[in-house]
Order: structure tokens, then C-alpha cells, then sequence
């Protein structure tokens, strides 16, 4: 199992919110270059990074930040936030961003993402975020009335590769992640699905290895870490990855 930490930026600032919510933001005072950085000379093999400017649909994205993260580490980095068009995933190509993360336009037009698949390729993780099991979009803002099992059988008919699980209600909290929940993602899908939301302590991420499905490949940490809940260095020494996970 993978332990993938997360970078939300918001006004290129690193922050983490509470379920979601704008409004119930944590901002953290270092760069998210220096902390890419940081996390990678810890051990970490992959970063997972959210414009959360972009994911709302605001013009103001934070894609020049992205850049300079880009040039200063060699991990892999998969993004979410905003992409909604060939133009944006051209764009972070070129940018050398290796997964994106699709979460508004695979609950609203999966038609679109399943295009994308097609030319673009295996490098599309289906971003499916959830409350009360219900998908929400748009920043997490707009809720879809599409059920998550429903959107995760679909995923691997548009050509995901994976699918990032994140139960709303968890993310941000350190209240626990939800395991049970993402196992049943998993066993719908049949794709490998990385765990997102709750995880507030090492005995949290020891909890996932146990008891995950098999298609659980991995868990994204975020505020644990950046409040010192879960040490970087030992978790990334414990979960280094895998050269299984090129394939999600």
C-alpha cells in the first residue's frame, strides 16, 4: 500500500479544508513547493495536488504554482481541480503533470471522459467524492444525485485507470477514514481505488492496510501530517509504494 501525502492550494497558499467547506480553511504558512520538497526527501513517491481555486471554477487558478512544484521534484503528480476541457489537460501535459484526477465532468458527462481516455491515454483517475453516498462536483459545492457505486461501476467503462474515494463527511476532520465505505468502491469497480479523508493518525493508516479490499492500493494523507499527527518520515518508510502503482 501506498501512502500518497496531499498539497491543497488555495490562493497559492497550502491550506486544508474541513469537509469541503471554503469557509472552515486551515492555512499553512510554507510554500507548496518547499513542501513538495519536504515530502518527497521524506520518502514519499507520489504527491497528490488540488487547485482548489480551479476546482470551484474560479478563472484564478494556481497552475504557475503547480509549475515550479513540477520543476522541483521527480515524484509522481497527480492533480485535481478544474479540469474540465482538452485545453486544461493539454496544458498540465505540458506541465509533466502524470495523473488528473476528474471528478465534475465524470459525474456530469463521463461521455467526455471517456474521449479523453481514449486519446489521451490511461492516465485518468476518476475523482469521486461523496456524503451520505450521494456525489458532489463543483468544489464539492453542487450535489449530483448520482449515487458513488453507481459512478464507480462507470469508471471502468471510461477508461479510468483508478479512482480516488473521498467520503466528505471524513475529509479534514482526523475523525477516521472511512473503510468500509471504500471497500465497497472498490469491489463495484474493479479498479484500484486510493483511499481519501479522516486518516488522523498512524493506527488510522495501519487500520486500511488490515482491513482493505485488495483493490484499496493506497490512502492520501493530508492534515495528519501537516499537524504533525503522523510523522512523514516514518509513514513513507513504512508504506514506501510499489512499481505496481505506475499502472493508477
Amino acid at each position: 500500500m501506498t501512502v500518497i501525502p496531499a498539497i491543497d492550494i488555495l490562493g497559492g497558499r497550502c491550506v486544508r479544508l474541513t469537509q469541503g467547506d471554503y469557509d472552515q480553511v486551515d492555512v499553512y504558512d510554507r510554500d507548496p513547493v518547499a513542501v513538495a520538497r519536504d515530502f518527497v526527501a521524506a520518502g514519499a513517491t507520489r504527491l497528490h495536488i488540488v487547485d482548489l481555486d480551479a476546482a470551484r471554477g474560479d478563472k484564478q487558478t494556481n497552475r504557475k504554482k503547480i509549475r515550479k512544484i513540477r520543476k522541483a521534484v521527480s515524484c509522481t503528480l497527480e492533480l485535481g481541480g478544474g479540469i474540465r476541457t482538452d485545453e486544461d489537460i493539454e496544458e498540465l501535459m505540458d506541465l509533466g503533470i502524470d495523473r488528473f484526477v476528474i471528478g465534475t465532468t465524470f459525474a456530469r458527462r463521463p461521455e467526455v471522459v471517456e474521449g479523453w481516455s481514449a486519446h489521451y491515454g490511461n492516465v485518468f483517475l476518476a475523482g469521486i467524492d461523496a456524503r451520505d453516498h450521494m456525489v458532489y462536483v463543483q468544489g464539492w459545492e453542487q450535489q449530483t444525485g448520482i449515487q458513488d457505486i453507481e459512478l464507480a461501476r462507470r469508471a471502468k467503462e471510461v477508461g479510468a485507470c483508478g479512482i480516488i474515494y473521498t467520503n466528505i463527511a471524513n475529509d479534514g476532520t482526523l475523525a477516521g477514514p472511512d473503510i468500509a465505505g471504500t471497500n465497497r468502491i472498490a469491489e463495484a469497480s474493479g479498479l484500484p481505488v486510493i483511499l481519501s479523508g479522516g486518516i488522523g493518525s498512524m493506527a488510522d493508516i495501519d487500520r486500511v492496510a488490515a482491513d482493505r479490499h485488495k483493490g484499496v492500493v493506497a490512502v492520501i494523507a493530508g492534515k495528519a501530517i501537516y499537524e504533525d499527527a503522523v510523522a512523514a518520515a516514518e509513514v513513507f518508510g513504512k508504506f514506501p509504494g510499489t512499481d505496481g502503482e505506475t499502472a493508477w
